[in-house]
């Protein structure tokens, strides 16, 4: 008999070992094997395949040993791993690295994940009482903590006591223990014990639906006796939680589990504690700031005969080993963070999220106040299905929405600061009614660049092609691409002049200036560089919500539906860079940015004003944003996609070639574009090179393939595929790094 496995190393292909006589009962598909890989490696592969049939001209090793009694992956999982290996055209073993925790991939012949464990004592059943009599002598603090422990054991009903309980006795000290312990009249042992907070909480039943709510919800499940997928369009705070809520006590009912999926970590926070408030200890979370032996446990519990029910999670939980999953809910669909751009594999969640449904024959609902067009698309196609939440919830009215003329104002000379008078007249009357203010600018830092007034010298990166961003907290220019830092220099180091000066403002800056602006008022900056702790996301939110900070000052993390009732204004600093940027995606990022970050103004019964600064108000998107139109907006985007054709009209796929050597990279893209236009003709364009041309020293050059919706996927795989290997039978092109960006954002 014989195994095809998977590898966790960056191959497409399985590879096939002998199964042992003494393992063709015990293993199975799905089973953790250790195997030998070259001369001297062996490895923890995942069985996909059993059967007979012997490989040719091949001298087949035998697989080293079997790791589990039972398996780590079932079938619908391995359905999905092939399917995102195949759709974007990525290394299997690059999926099994993604999917499985680290700690379940043990390195050589040892298993890494380690079980905690606690130490508790108990009397030694092997020392008689007559014994222990004579063992104590006149030991008097030891009888009296001896005698404390079997008072606790017998109260309690317990055959052992836990280090932090007998510490908390009022005969316990270490020295009358370790004399217990010595004299062997009591013993220690160490019991493995879950890392999981597994606490029940007091659970209420699911709030009321408003009769706006209760529509919606009801809209949805007539929608899924028709079509596995419903795109579920409500307004800001519509009170779409609520209806997912309903919707997984209804799936949870007839004994199914429930996958929320969310983009960013940062909005777990909130949303765990309304789900455990309903459904206690039947959740569990998971992301990548839980460590890795915390997901091993939580892999092994989504195995056992009681798994959660319920998993709220980022990109990663739609790995999870899930039983009878019947619900998925991919929240705030829109969202560019559920694409994984690095490493591999390149997938986007939402996507994978309906493929994971299907394969379980689950229903999946896609919820956005600013749906993605594509996902729109899809239901003006009939393929999802549409509900509408028009209304907010409690009777709530949308913010007005204000449009600042800056390059007027700074015409005028009326722009004495970052904000605007207006929306510095609105922050000072929110303080003094005891409300919260919202500034938005999608740039961290200090400043993006320094320059030379005198010379125009800009710092740049020494391993990436790209300009430094100055951060006056830490006094460092950071490149954001990489992460290397460099020292401020005194002078301009071109023409030894000091005249180097921050050009444009980040978050940092913008939180000074609001702190000059309103001394009285405490603010707060959420951003990437100030939530690098463990816990700092949820305590700036925690914070904000019990009205601690006042003035919160963010980038586009802030607008993905967090969820704070006093906040009265919402400034969008700089609002035209959202749309200036060279992707025929940006109009489309930006219409969402800007309405999302309108959304979270005036969610309770006070009305909210939304302040957008910009030096070019005439664009028609300001038009579709302050009127609400989202209708409108999306059929002008999908005219311009049609005729310049883009998503969803056509498929997108980047070929990204690197390498240290920008002549190499260069002639392989060159030599790659020209085989591929012998099949593919004129949907090859380019090759280009990228914004950012050179990142960690590696040059980059990319491919764009231009593809109607209706090929094949299997013929332009294999298309790519045959190329690449015709390229690297090539010496020179042998050693570069090329991979594919399917759908890229």
């Amino acid at each position: 008999m014989y195994a095809d496995v998977i590898l966790p190393l960056p191959f497409s292909d399985l590879y096939t070992y002998a199964i042992p006589k003494a393992l063709q009962q015990e293993i199975g598909i799905g089973y953790r094997v250790i195997v030998p890989f070259g001369s001297r490696k062996h490895y923890t592969a995942i069985v996909l395949k059993i059967h007979q049939e012997a490989p040719a001209n091949l001298d087949i090793k035998e697989i080293h040993s079997l790791i589990d009694a039972h398996p780590v992956v079932n079938e619908q999982q391995l359905k999905l791993w092939e399917w995102i290996s195949f759709y974007y055209l990525t290394p299997l073993g690059d999926v099994y690295k993604a999917a499985l925790p680290s700690s379940l991939i043990p390195r050589d012949l040892l298993n890494t994940y380690t079980p905690k464990t606690e130490t508790f004592i108990q009397i030694n059943p092997e020392t008689g009482i007559e014994n222990v009599e004579s063992l104590l002598g006149k030991a008097k603090k030891q009888q009296a903590l001896l005698e404390e422990i079997r008072h606790f054991l017998i109260e309690n009903d317990e055959e052992r006591i836990s280090k932090k309980e007998l510490s908390g006795l009022s005969g316990f000290s270490v020295s009358a223990l370790n004399g217990l312990l010595k004299k062997k009249i009591l013993v220690d042992i160490r019991v493995e014990t879950s890392r999981l907070d597994n606490d029940s909480v007091s659970v209420r039943a699911p709030y009321p639906l408003s009769v706006h709510q209760q529509e919606a919800f009801q809209d949805i499940n007539n929608c899924f006796r028709h079509k596995p997928t419903c795109l579920l369009h409500g307004v800001t705070s519509g009170g779409k939680t609520e209806i997912y809520i309903h919707l997984i006590a209804q799936f949870l009912a007839e004994g199914k589990q429930a996958l929320y999926l969310l983009p960013e970590i940062a909005l777990t926070t909130q949303l765990t504690k309304r789900l455990q408030a309903v459904f206690g200890s039947r959740l569990g979370v998971y992301h990548s700031r839980i460590n890795h032996n915390e997901r091993a446990e939580i892999w092994q519990k989504m195995l056992s005969p009681q798994p959660y029910k319920i998993v709220v999670g980022v990109r990663s939980s739609l790995f999870l080993p899930f039983q009878k999953l019947g619900l998925v809910i991919v929240d705030e669909e829109h969202e560019g963070s559920y694409k994984q751009q690095d490493p591999s594999p390149r997938y986007h969640a939402r996507d994978t999220a309906v493929m994971l449904a299907h394969f379980f024959g689950a229903k999946t609902v896609l919820g956005s106040a600013t749906p993605s067009i594509e996902s729109y698309y899809n239901v003006l196609t009939g393929k999802y299905g549409l509900v509408t939440l028009t209304e907010r919830f409690n009777g709530a009215t949308m913010p007005a929405i204000r449009i600042e003329n800056t390059r007027e104002l700074r015409r005028r000379k009326k722009m004495k600061s970052l904000l605007s008078p207006l929306l510095i007249e609105l922050i000072d009357q929110s303080l003094k009614e005891n409300e919260q203010v919202i500034l938005f600018r999608n740039r961290r830092g200090y400043a993006p660049i320094i320059a030379c007034n005198q010379c125009e010298w800009t710092p740049k990166c020494t391993r990436c092609d790209v300009s430094l961003t100055y951060h006056k907290k830490i006094n460092r220019l950071v490149c954001h691409y990489c992460n290397s830092t460099y020292r401020v220099p005194e002078k301009c180091p071109s023409c030894h002049q000091e005249s180097l000066e921050p050009m444009g403002q980040g978050t940092e800056q913008l939180e000074e200036e609001v702190s000059r602006l309103f001394p009285d008022s405490t603010v707060a900056r959420m951003d990437q560089d100030s939530t690098r702790g463990k816990d700092s996301y949820e305590q700036i939110i925690q914070d904000f919500q019990q009205q601690k900070i006042q003035i919160l000052v963010g980038t586009q993390m802030l607008s993905k539906g967090l969820d704070f009732d006093h906040v009265k204004v919402v400034g969008i600093i700089s609002a035209d860079s959202l749309l200036n940027y060279p992707d025929f995606r940006a109009h489309e990022r930006g219409f969402q940015l800007i309405t999302q970050a309108a959304g979270r103004a005036g969610r309770k019964q006070t009305p909210g004003t939304v302040v957008i600064q910009s030096a070019d108000p005439g664009n028609p998107i300001y038009s579709f944003v302050t009127g609400y139109d989202y209708a409108g907006f999306v059929h002008s985007q999908l005219e311009e996609r049609k005729l310049f054709h883009y998503p969803p009209f056509y498929r997108l796929i980047r070929i990204i070639c690197k390498h240290k050597d920008a002549d190499k990279v260069e002639k392989i893209t060159f030599r790659f574009a020209e085989l591929l236009r012998k099949s593919l003709h004129e949907r090859v364009l380019g090759p280009n090179k990228p914004v950012v041309g050179r990142i960690q020293l590696f040059y980059i050059r990319e491919i764009l393939l231009k593809l109607e919706s209706g090929l094949s996927t299997q013929h332009i795989r294999d298309i790519l595929k045959k190329t690449e290997v015709n390229l690297r039978s090539d010496s020179d092109f042998k050693h570069a790094m090329i991979y594919y960006d399917v759908d890229p954002l």
